[in-house]
């Protein structure tokens, strides 16, 4: 396994695979790796002859008051984690190698599907997503990149993005990788205390309640509300419960199949996560 931190390194190691027109599988992340990072490793390696792995902590998509500076930098214990799930090549850039030092003066902006859920409390964080995304995809130019649907969201904007700049990929959502108590893995798991990370699987168990109640006939709104109560007694402070078709739209009862989202702050954490919810009558 390969580890390059520029753009032509990174080309110069691709070019074998291209030239032989092999599928390059991609999965971009932010490193403080997990299991969830390595299941979407380890679907790319059923797919793909090559994977590559991007780890870059993007300063363009935290808020003022959001972790960049802490966020954790894993690189050395991420490497070995990577070599065992089969990644060939690690894309390990600097800020200036990714930015350059002239100001950035272009914006990719999605619109609509951004404007509520996680980017009503992260103003311009998504648009900091579709940059990086899109920058990556150019320099990796995969044919398959793929995203946990923990960011569910964020993988509804990339999949829009790519579908309305033509950009030459497919994008492959992967489910949620759980601990065994149900808490979905996220690399903010770690900010959790030994307390809180007791109470976090509430979020889990109260969308699974949730996804009872609605098959059981009970109304849409008064699940919403019952799931916001049991958080909050919980100990959490909730941001938002809200449910959404697949493709983001909004509901208002349940008679499709449509997914139900939560964030909500445990401590100083932010978590979030989501349940998708099949009608079939």
């Amino acid at each position: 396994m390969k580890t390059e931190v520029t753009i032509q390194g990174l080309s110069a190691s691709l070019n074998p695979a291209r030239t032989a027109r092999k599928i390059i599988g991609f999965v971009p992340t932010m490193g403080n790796l997990h299991e969830g990072h390595l299941n979407l490793v380890r679907e790319a390696r059923k797919l793909c002859d090559v994977v590559v792995v991007s780890i870059f902590v993007n300063p363009i998509q935290f808020g003022p008051n959001e972790d960049f500076e802490n966020y954790p930098r894993t690189l050395e214990q991420d490497s070995h984690l990577l070599a065992d799930a089969g990644c060939d090549i690690i894309f390990a850039p600097s800020v200036e190698q990714m930015y350059g030092s002239q100001p950035r003066l272009t914006n990719i902006s999605v619109g609509k599907i951004t404007d509520d859920l996680c980017g009503k409390s992260r103003p311009g964080h998504f648009d900091g997503v579709a940059v990086v995304v899109t920058k990556l995809f150019n320099i990796v130019q995969p044919n398959y990149a793929f995203f946990g649907q923990k960011d569910y969201q964020q993988l509804a904007v990339i999949r829009q993005l790519v579908r309305d700049l033509n950009l030459p990929l497919e994008v492959i959502g992967v489910p949620i990788t759980r601990a065994a108590d149900g808490l979905a893995l996220s690399s903010r798991n770690g900010y959790l205390s030994t307390e809180e990370r007791q109470l976090a699987p509430s979020i889990y168990q109260s969308l699974k309640n949730a996804e009872l109640e609605l098959q059981q006939g009970q109304a849409l709104s008064q699940v919403l509300d019952h799931v916001k109560s049991q958080l909050t007694q919980a100990g959490l402070v909730v941001e938002y419960v809200e449910a959404r078709t697949p493709e983001l739209q909004a509901v208002h009862e349940f008679n499709q199949s449509l997914v139900l989202f939560v964030a909500a702050k445990l401590g100083n954490t932010r978590l979030i996560d989501n349940l998708q919810v099949n009608y079939s009558h």
